[in-house]
């Protein structure tokens, strides 16, 4: 396999059809580990003014992972307020109280095909995600995570938000699955290790840049278009 990809970025309403694309190989993922109902994956946040996609694309052109950064006041509620809604009310006070004081919005729909596991590219999912929030005016950046993503989240400045569920835990998407409800301060990434704060503020200055990545399966090369221009609405 040829190790180079494009990171971009795009307003959703501005690419329904990659959308549709996106949606379908997340779910394809999903059914892998027998996943079939989550939040983010419904396809309302394709008519979203307030959701931003960002996408990694071989070198073929093939979709083979992407991301979502959703802005608080759009049209819909943030995929964690649907995802654990129900179960604990307090975070739809708790995402309100944020973006009335700094502006708040989420990270979410993360997801990576079979043919680039193990290479790295949900770490560099992450900080191109966290990298566009000061472009939309996001300062708070909530979040859901899986166990066994939570260290990686961590390693980038998210902490658990004790206040929700049970010390921040909820059974989601499944019974038999343990989730971690997460805040960040995605401003300054106080809490991020210093690399990987680094990294996301280096994209900050430079959103089109070529880095090299060296990832468990070796060498790959990125290049990233994360310009503001790329997700100035087209058809609101």
């Amino acid at each position: 396999m040829n190790n180079q990809f494009s990171i971009r970025t795009f307003r959703a309403i501005n690419e329904p059809e990659t959308c549709q694309k996106y949606v379908e190989s997340h779910m394809d993922v999903l059914r892998l580990y027998g996943i079939t109902e989550i939040t983010s994956a419904k396809e309302e946040w394709f008519k979203n003014p307030a959701s931003y996609v960002i996408i990694a694309e071989d070198y073929f052109g093939n979709m083979v992972g992407g991301i979502r950064v959703h802005e608080v006041g759009g049209t819909q509620p943030l995929p964690v307020e649907d995802a654990i809604g129900f179960m604990d009310p307090g975070i739809h006070s708790l995402v309100k109280n944020h973006h009335v004081t700094r502006g708040a919005g989420e990270l979410c729909g993360l997801w990576n095909s079979r043919t680039v596991a193990g290479m790295g590219l949900s770490k560099v999912l992450v900080r191109a995600g966290l990298s566009i929030t000061n472009q939309i005016g996001i300062n708070t950046m909530f979040g859901i995570c899986a166990e066994i993503t939570l260290p990686m989240f961590r390693n980038v400045g998210y902490g658990v938000e004790h206040s929700l569920g049970k010390e921040g835990t909820f059974y989601y998407p499944k019974q038999d699955l343990l989730a971690y409800a997460l805040i960040m301060d995605a401003n300054t990434m106080s809490h991020a290790s210093p690399d990987e704060r680094y990294r996301v503020l280096e994209l900050r200055e430079e959103p089109s840049i070529v880095g090299i990545e060296s990832g468990p399966k070796g060498i790959i090369e990125l290049q990233y278009e994360l310009n503001q221009s790329t997700m100035q609405a087209i058809n609101c």
